[in-house]
């Protein structure tokens, strides 16, 4: 089952910290957003495979726009 995980606020991706293929574990840090000076990671909600990356390093994200898939 594919797990998508989504920018949790608007901002800019800062540091992409996975690639396609790359096992995570339950609260890894996938992708860090920069928003109003600040860095904020996003989290793995589970345990997977990183199935794709839809974000590029200086990418602007809204909330809630899907960042990284798992399987």
């Amino acid at each position: 089952m594919a797990i998508d995980v989504a920018a949790h606020i608007t901002g800019t991706v800062w540091e992409i910290r996975v690639n396609v293929g790359d096992a995570v574990q339950e609260e890894q840090t996938l992708v860090v957003l920069e928003s109003m000076k600040m860095e904020m990671p996003v989290e793995s909600p589970a345990a997977g495979t990183v199935a794709s990356v839809r974000v590029e390093k200086g990418q602007a994200v809204e909330e809630g726009e899907v960042l990284i898939t798992l399987e």
